[in-house]
């Protein structure tokens, strides 16, 4: 009596993740290469285009809240004004 487990066989899955890791590290060469290693993404690079991208967005926020106010107070002004 054998106490072998059953033989391990290459599936589709096991075919498709090679693949998909040679994809993969192919990429990354060919990003080195062609890019340069100081211009490689990485999440540090992309954690900062994410602040730099949020404080953006909140200046724009911001100045459009500014400019809403300004019309709002030049609307209660006009409507202060008696119409002659």
């Amino acid at each position: 009596m054998s106490t072998a487990g059953p033989n391990p066989s290459i599936g589709l899955t096991t075919i498709s993740r090679t693949v998909a890791s040679l994809a993969v590290g192919v990429v990354h060469t060919v990003e080195r290469a062609v890019v340069g290693e100081a211009r490689m993404r990485t999440a540090r690079g992309n954690a900062w285009e994410a602040v730099c991208a949020d404080r953006a967005r909140a200046d724009r926020r911001a100045e459009l809240d500014r400019l809403v106010a300004e019309l709002a107070a030049a609307r209660r002004q006009r409507e202060r004004q008696p119409v002659s």
